[in-house]
């Protein structure tokens, strides 16, 4: 048996989100009956975090194991093809140890937002960022950000429905810039609470309309109360960029 490593590119918004649901299309088994179609085997993929509907992927990592021997290229353009029309793609395909795990061995996973910010509606670009007409003002909301930066209970910015046991995490980097018409809001962490992402967004969006003042973030995350949340981002705005995991050429010291 071969463990190989996938890197997955995904438009979100056909699917339910990308782990394998019961009522509704999903990244999962879009891949996986992919693979049973190659194969002819019932394989399991494992990925490093989830995706909720609507989310979009552009380096998602996933690993899955497969008895018959496959080189990695062929691997992944046999997975091309028989993902079609489904708007998934294998953008890279390498064989792995088998005690790397994908969700297990990560060490990092980094999320982008993006926020159109114009008035003229969308086009080329629905469903693939949250459209805000009115001016947004990105330093503000950037210095607002900075607060949430480190280690913190974010009860305020999870899930009602969030399985984590604990709402202490550490984020490293919480930082928004303007490209042009969009501002881009980009999240780094070792991981994160379910709609943790979504949550920072639609607060810090507040901000950058003039609703809330840049202390509001602080007092917000002080709160530890979900009802001190002001706004949940839509998921259609939301990018899985990259996971990263430990350089296996670096001995333990």
């Amino acid at each position: 048996m071969t463990r190989f490593a996938l890197t997955l590119e995904f438009d979100g918004t056909p699917f339910f989100g990308l782990q394998r649901q019961s009522h509704g299309p999903s990244v999962q088994q879009s891949v996986e009956d992919a693979l049973h179609r190659i194969t002819g085997e019932r394989v399991v993929m494992h990925s490093a975090g989830r995706t909720d509907a609507g989310v979009h992927a552009l380096g998602m990592r996933s690993h899955v194991d497969i008895d018959k021997p496959f080189d990695p290229f062929r691997l992944a353009a046999a997975l091309n093809a028989q993902l079609r029309p489904d708007p998934v793609a294998v953008t890279h395909c390498e064989v792995v140890p088998d005690d790397w795990h994908a969700r297990f061995s990560c060490t990092g996973r980094r999320y982008l937002y993006r926020i159109l910010n114009r008035r003229p509606p969308l086009t080329l670009q629905r469903g693939h960022v949250w459209h805000v007409a009115q001016p947004l003002h990105a330093d503000a909301m950037h210095r607002a950000a900075q607060s949430l930066v480190g280690r913190h209970d974010f009860t305020t910015f999870r899930s009602v429905h969030c399985q984590a046991a604990d709402p202490v995490k550490s984020l490293d980097e919480l930082r928004v810039e303007r490209v042009g018409e969009e501002i881009h809001i980009h999240a780094a962490a070792r991981s994160f609470l379910h709609h943790q992402v979504r949550s920072m967004v639609g607060c810090l969006k507040l901000v950058g309309a003039g609703t809330w003042p840049e202390t509001r973030i602080a007092s917000a995350l002080a709160a530890r109360d979900r009802n001190a949340l002001g706004l949940n981002a839509p998921p259609h705005g939301l990018y899985f960029v990259e996971a990263t995991y430990p350089d296996p050429r670096e001995e333990p010291r």
